[in-house]
């Protein structure tokens, strides 16, 4: 990976700037400048405030260590719907100088009756440190079928770096074993990990060489068994930068690996995705997404470097967002910005919010755009959610360089993403820190209807310069959890308070052909005896799902199918005087 140190610096201005061009730098590692720590108050959003400020922060932990990624964001909360919630950041608490001796993955869990397993009264001791020496740049996933947490990271070397993964021993522990895994991933770092329904790990890194241009995917194998690494990008570019990421379905075998290509100079910027059904044994060939729609004329759509964050909901069906940037005459641009989201069963693109604000009285910084980062997860009711980050224009600090303050910003749909409710700012407007790198729960915390908890994790950096990048003086920052209500992004507005029931009989199967497992959605106008239940294509039962009473609305079955020979199948719905059959079709 090249390793550019440009800066475009940019002076306060009393006057509006109408675009800046964007700076993809990465984040050093050695020693600069050493600054003293600033410490201020956090800024706590109680209930019942107006309604830019929804919901309530909860103070999880804390760092020195301002450089949450270089890229995309990863996923660093997760839920597990038996167990808790479990979150992740990069930890440090070194002042002294960017060489953080200390740097570390950090864990935190809540507990659904008890809340918060470790909070201290002074935030920087909150949450226990995962690795046992100097490691960087991990993610979080959390295996379906045990609820543990499962943190990758990547270990210093002194010729090349080498890839380790921790898992805990229990929902919620906070002790976790390690495993260097079989083959040892050495020679690579920045890996993302993901962990699919049937226990496989899939891990989405960088080879340590040269520029570190390539990426490559190891995985498809259970806890320690790492698969030796094959190249994920030709014949399509590699990214030339980490802009990596991964997602793995946690109702079937389905992996997707995303990048975004990223030469160096200005140019547009494409966006990659592969996908492997069969849980990283085979995969298809790379793909180049289509371009969203976003501009028009001569302006040109790049996909930004803080792209893209795939994810599978738990219908199997692949969300892909992303943020995306103009490109204009040989340049990029960092406004106007927009968050869009691509829906794999319709191959289509939809607008979750344009950024465009009148000023700019200071720079973004390092590897960012008005609005980037993007991040999706969902509730138990298929309703969707993005959270981002996005620079308030004119909110800025002036010393020791002229840097915006960000804020967390959100946006929700309950039509699969086809259209998007108007985005939500969470943070702000006005506060004295700057708001970095959130990452939204992958599935909701369920209540009532559409007022199910949505958490999004980010750091709130009490210094808008960065200290990794030598902006300014180290601060202790707190990493929280933002709760917000899932109708507080719109979703259920025209019910508010109660469902909206299925108006007839319906039944689908996602995915269908399948190798391994299927899920199967099927919809109640009215409360009812069900029987749902797989036959052979004879006629024969195979196994029944599901039944006995049932109440109206939206629920789901998966049939796992893998010991069960490849050909057709039907699945059944009875309810009540009314019967709905579909084929089913598995294939290894």
């Amino acid at each position: 990976m090249r390793s550019m140190l440009l800066v475009l610096l940019v002076p306060v201005l009393a006057l509006a700037v109408s675009n800046m061009p964007t700076v993809d730098v990465v984040a050093p590692e050695g020693p600069v400048r050493p600054g003293e720590p600033v410490v201020t108050q956090e800024t706590r959003i109680e209930p019942g405030e107006p309604a830019v400020l929804v919901g309530t922060v909860d103070t999880v932990g804390g760092t020195t260590y301002d450089w949450c990624g270089n890229g995309p964001i990863y996923r660093f909360i997760v839920n597990s719907p038996e167990y808790g919630v479990h979150v992740a950041w990069m930890y440090s608490a070194h002042t002294a100088n960017t060489e953080f001796p200390d740097r570390n993955m950090r864990y935190n869990f809540y507990d659904y009756s008890a809340g918060w397993n470790w909070i201290d009264p002074d935030y920087m001791q909150s949450g226990v440190t995962i690795f046992t020496g100097r490691v960087g740049y991990g993610n979080l996933d959390a295996d379906p079928s045990s609820g543990v947490a499962v943190v990758p990271c990547h270990i210093p070397a002194p010729v090349t770096h080498r890839i380790d993964v921790a898992r805990d021993m229990g929902p919620g522990t906070g002790i976790f074993e390690y495993c260097e895994g079989s083959p040892t991933l050495e020679g690579y770092l920045w890996p993302p990990v993901a962990v699919d329904a049937n226990g496989k790990f899939h891990i989405h890194c960088v080879e340590d060489v040269g520029d570190r241009d390539n990426i490559y995917y190891s995985g498809g194998a259970t806890w320690c068994n790492w698969t030796s690494p094959i190249r994920t990008a030709p014949p399509q570019p590699d990214p030339l930068f980490p802009t990596q990421n991964v997602a793995a379905s946690k109702v079937s075998d389905n992996v997707c690996l995303t990048w975004t290509y990223s030469p160096t100079g200005y140019s547009q910027k494409p966006g990659f995705y592969r996908i492997s059904t069969d849980g990283g044994t085979s995969w298809g060939d790379p793909t180049q997404l289509m371009w969203p729609q976003a501009y028009q004329g001569d302006t040109l759509t790049s996909f930004h470097l803080s792209s893209l964050f795939p994810f599978y909901d738990s219908d199997d069906q692949l969300h892909i967002v992303a943020g995306v940037t103009p490109f204009v005459r040989d340049t990029n641009w960092i406004l106007p910005a927009e968050i869009w989201h691509w829906d794999q069963s319709t191959d289509a693109w939809s607008r979750v919010h344009r950024a465009d604000p009148e000023s700019l009285l200071a720079n973004v910084g390092y590897n960012a755009s008005i609005a980037g980062r993007p991040s999706i997860g969902e509730d138990n009711r298929g309703n969707l959610y993005v959270a981002w980050e996005e620079f308030d224009g004119v909110n800025y600090e002036s010393l020791p360089v002229g840097r915006l303050r960000g804020d967390i910003w959100g946006a929700g749909s309950d039509d699969d993403g086809a259209t998007w409710y108007t985005a939500v700012r969470l943070t702000g407007p006005g506060e004295s820190c700057s708001n970095r790198f959130p990452s939204v729960i992958d599935m909701a915390v369920e209540g009532a209807y559409s007022n199910d908890t949505v958490m999004i994790l980010y750091e709130k950096d009490l210094h808008a310069g960065f200290f990794v990048q030598n902006e300014g003086p180290a601060t202790n920052n707190p990493i929280v959890v933002h709760k917000v209500r899932g109708g507080d992004f719109g979703v259920g507005v025209k019910e508010r308070g109660k469902a909206v029931l299925p108006d007839r009989l319906e039944i689908e199967a996602k995915p269908n052909p399948f190798g391994r497992s299927t899920v199967i959605s099927y919809a109640l106008p009215m409360t009812t005896e069900v029987t749902l239940a797989i036959y052979d294509e004879a006629g024969r039962p195979v196994q029944t799902l599901h039944k006995g009473l049932t109440q109206a609305g939206r629920h789901t079955a998966t049939w796992n199918a893998s010991e069960m020979p490849a050909g057709v199948y039907f699945y059944k719905l009875h309810a009540g005087d009314q019967t709905l059959s579909e084929k089913l079709v598995v294939s290894r």
